[in-house]
């Protein structure tokens, strides 16, 4: 196999591959002859089938493995025997080739740019510390109580109105026949939670206890099961009671409600939550304020044309206000996807530009932080990271971990993150930090990426900024409480 550099500009590397017509007939012959001892055929004893036998069957199977192979090794030999650090993906191309000939391809990829030494002692950062005030606390278990008021009896016969939680029996029909999953008897029901499907909760407005109606409601044309997608329906509920929302008083009966030993133990267990969410929002500034001193004393260098494109996409498809459906499935020939920028303005594609360059060039960095400080995932935070991410799936762990196990690839946007932890934690161990006491407000208000990346642009900045930034609600931590059935049931 003869091997040669056909090209190198900038970090882009090409190399031309010969392989000849005899080298891939003995590798074919080679393989073959190993596949005779181990193939059974009708007709013949195990491993006594001829090798001429095993080709004519086999050959073309062989043949395509010989040659994906050989292209495979190839790319490693380039690689090893250059000493290069590649940040793309290898391409392949065959230029020529027609069974019992040569074959002749085309190896590309774009390597690692050479990155000047970052001196780290000379970083000099605050860390944003918050104090959780009992303010802070009181508001937020005022929140929870808010969200689990009791509801009383109403005594005085009246229509059901918003807000009142009518205890209901139901059984649900379509064209006459009752569905599986659509009837329930003594169901809690609050008006305006939105836990029936549309118009089911309007349908029982001014109706009275003790009294049966007819909630005639379609179901949704998108609703998961297909089989009552688009269907009209017909409930028939019988009202047994009304219940009114009443005043949760805070004290230890309402922290035992929702599973704690008294009051003092809810404060204890919010007060935790709400300094668990600040540590995440600090980790996240922190983080931030390292990456922009990086950008500001790393010396200038390429960056791979490949990567900075696919961000490119990654970030113009996310600028858009239907992200969610912009972004490629598993297997979509991207050849048929529009342009990611398709439809956006210059300043828009300007902006998105500058900032995938700032990304690709920062992680071009981390990267170079951690190859020569020599930080690494070891095997046990990898899996440990993969049994964190199949525990996500309950009951389809298993699945999950095998999913992991056959694609490396994926396995490996687990351990990318704790890479950059990794980088970013011995980044601060070596730079100068202090603390710094700021608000709550300060320590939540979001700064916009795109606006480092590249001076003041007054378009896309709302977009770009993927989620606004709120002073987190104390979730119901401590609440043992289910939320509401989604209905009839969404089957």
């Amino acid at each position: 196999m003869e091997i040669s550099q056909k090209s190198a500009e900038g970090l882009k590397r090409e190399f031309s591959l010969v392989m000849t017509a005899a080298e891939i007939s003995d590798k074919v012959d080679e393989r073959i002859t190993s596949l005779a001892t181990e193939v059974k055929m009708p007709g013949f004893r195990p491993g006594k089938v001829p090798a001429s036998v095993v080709k004519s069957r086999y050959g073309k199977q062989v043949l395509g493995e010989v040659l994906q192979g050989s292209l495979d090794d190839a790319t490693r030999k380039v690689i090893e025997d250059n000493d290069l650090r590649v940040a793309t993906t290898p391409g392949l191309s065959v230029e020529e080739y027609e069974e019992g000939g040569d074959l002749k391809a085309t190896i590309s990829f774009e390597i690692m740019p050479e990155i000047d030494p970052v001196d780290l002692s000379t970083i000099t950062l605050e860390r944003p510390v918050v104090e959780v005030s009992d303010t802070e606390v009181d508001e937020a278990i005022e929140r929870i109580a808010s969200e689990n008021k009791p509801s009383n009896p109403v005594e005085k016969p009246r229509a059901i109105k918003d807000g009142d939680t009518a205890v209901i029996n139901f059984i649900g029909r379509i064209d006459g026949e009752a569905f599986e999953g659509g009837s329930a008897e003594g169901h809690h029901l609050t008006i305006g939670s939105n836990s029936f499907i549309p118009g089911f909760e309007e349908g029982l407005v001014g109706a009275m206890p003790g009294t049966t109606i007819d909630v005639k409601v379609p179901f949704p044309e998108e609703y998961p099961a297909a089989h009552l997608a688009g269907k009209e329906s017909i409930f028939e509920v019988t009202i047994t009671e009304l219940r009114e929302p009443g005043d949760a008083k805070i004290d230890d009966a309402f922290a035992q409600s929702l599973g704690l030993e008294d009051l003092a133990g809810l404060k204890d267990a919010v007060r935790d939550q709400i300094n668990r969410q600040h540590a995440t929002a600090t980790r996240n500034k922190i983080k931030t304020a390292v990456l922009d001193s990086l950008d500001g004393i790393s010396g200038e260098f390429d960056v791979p044309p490949t990567l900075v494109s696919q961000e490119y996409d990654s970030i113009c498809r996310a600028m858009k206000p239907d992200a969610a459906q912009n972004e490629p499935a598993e297997g979509d020939d991207q050849a048929d996807m529009p342009a990611a920028d398709e439809g956006m303005s210059d300043d828009d594609k300007a902006e998105a530009d500058s900032l995938a360059r700032r990304r690709v060039r920062l992680g071009m960095v981390l990267t170079d932080i951690g190859r020569t400080n020599n930080l690494q995932v070891t095997e046990e935070e990898r899996n440990r990271a993969i049994f964190t991410e199949a525990q996500r799936y309950p009951g389809q762990e298993k699945d999950v971990l095998d999913y992991f196990q056959q694609n490396p690839q994926a396995a490996q946007q687990l351990v990318g993150p704790l890479f950059e932890d990794k980088v970013i934690d011995f980044i601060l161990e070596m730079a100068k930090v202090e603390d710094n006491l700021i608000t709550v407000e300060e320590l939540y208000r979001v700064e916009d990426e795109a606006a480092k990346a590249k001076p003041a642009k007054k378009e896309a900045k709302k977009s770009a900024k993927k989620a606004a930034a709120k002073k987190p609600a104390a979730k119901k931590a401590a609440s043992k409480k289910a939320a509401t059935k989604k209905a009839a049931k969404k089957s």
